[in-house]
């Protein structure tokens, strides 16, 4: 089962006008520290000056170390300013309905229930009859960034998004129920022009109702914020902030690359590459953002082509391996680059929030020598792997909208 508890001590924001100062990304959705510096230019007061408080500074030349001591001083600063600030308000023993709606999809939105997720039901090598299924390597440095952070703050920010199977349905549509009976306590937009809205629930008797439901999920994906739910187990906290989704409403959006390559790499590239894959020209017009499983797109600076890995070069009943990241870091970057580490420094991932244009232009503008573009992992093979007990690539899944920060905030 999936447990949810009640937050017992959360700030949240006062009203849309503060939801509107107050959210922000997450900590990992910037591609630089100069990026989340121009956005503190635009959001002041939002709660990146608490996460990340080394941009919170008056010029980009003054962006300081991560984690430092002097960035960790002003995160507590600006947090306790935060917590006498009338853009926030107290609230005790609540959850939270949330819902996320992207243009273009205002009959589909993606609705959840947000509360505290309990850090025993992790599943972890040593504990491996827990319910709540990793699927991504923790980066420990990562995760414990994140940890000392909250343990300096007392603040737990960093919301993880977990999805269900809600088989019957009947989660969502408690869900859809509420949310249609109630005004929302407040909505913003963020900047992709998603709309949040948050509905604060607080009576004894919702969430009971709320919490039965969520208890009948046998086990729950964590799809966002592995390291977020590990920094909580590290402190030893019995709860992470958490936001549970039914799968059906999620949407896994392209988690491209760009790498860099010496001269000589480049040189006789298609060769190499046609060893493992089958490759056309790409017809055009435009750019090539794949949108089938194992159609893959690279773009070496004068023309798109079109990659399909080679029958046998892949195990298709291993979910992980079934997975277009996998095989591209494998085939591509380990056989064609000799790039066997996925986290080394000559590949660059990129998110949904920049296409496949924006990456033509970073390769066109001779900052990369390539360009990589995935199609997206399906809600099944995401599931999948977890059910096998497999690892996600790196940098594989872009679940599409956002959690916002800083609309909803555990004290601890």
């Amino acid at each position: 089962m999936i447990t949810l508890d009640p937050i017992a001590r959360a700030l949240v924001a006062a009203d849309s006008a503060a939801a509107d100062k107050l959210g922000a990304p997450n900590y990992d959705e910037f591609q630089s520290d100069r990026e989340v510096w121009e956005l503190l230019r635009q959001r002041p007061f939002s709660v990146l000056r608490v996460t990340m408080p080394h941009c919170d500074v008056r010029t980009p030349e003054d962006i300081g170390e991560e984690g430092s001591k002097a960035t960790l001083a002003r995160a507590v600063a600006n947090m306790a300013r935060l917590m006498n600030d009338p853009m926030v308000r107290k609230a005790m023993n609540i959850l939270w309905v949330y819902e996320i709606t992207r243009p273009g999809h205002e009959t589909r939105p993606q609705i959840g229930l947000g509360g505290c997720a309990r850090t025993s039901e992790i599943r972890t090598p040593e504990n491996p009859g827990g319910t709540v299924i990793r699927n991504e390597g923790i980066r420990e440095v990562k995760a414990r960034g994140r940890a000392v952070l909250t343990q300096v703050t007392h603040t737990d920010m960093g919301t993880v998004n977990l999805a269900v199977d809600d088989a019957d349905g009947a989660l969502l549509a408690a869900l859809r129920e509420y949310a249609a009976a109630h005004p929302p306590s407040f909505e913003t937009d963020d900047e992709q022009r998603n709309h949040h809205r948050v509905w604060i629930v607080d009576r004894p008797d919702d969430i009971a109702r709320f919490r039965s439901l969520v208890a009948r999920e046998p086990r729950a994906y964590v799809a966002d914020g592995n390291h977020r739910s590990a920094a909580a187990a590290m402190l030893g906290y019995e709860h992470y902030l958490a936001v549970v989704f039914p799968a059906s409403t999620m949407t896994i959006a392209p988690y491209n690359r760009m790498v860099d390559l010496a001269p000589h790499q480049k040189a006789g590239l298609l060769a190499q590459i046609q060893t493992h894959f089958d490759v056309e020209r790409f017809p055009g017009p435009g750019v090539l953002q794949p949108d089938c499983t194992h159609e893959i797109g690279l773009y070496d600076g004068r023309t798109w082509w079109a990659l399909r890995p080679k029958p046998g070069t892949y195990d298709p009943a291993d979910a992980a391996q079934d997975i277009d990241a996998e095989i591209v870091q494998r085939l591509l970057f380990d056989q064609c680059f000799g790039i066997e580490d996925a986290r080394d420094d000559r590949i660059t991932y990129v998110g949904a929030n920049r296409d496949a244009h924006w990456l033509q232009q970073q390769v066109d503008a001779g900052h990369h020598a390539c360009a990589i573009t995935l199609p997206p992992v399906t809600m099944e093979q995401f599931i999948r792997v977890c059910l096998q007990g497999k690892l996600m690539p790196p940098k594989s899944t872009w679940f599409v909208p956002k959690i916002r920060s800083g609309l909803v905030m555990a004290m601890v």
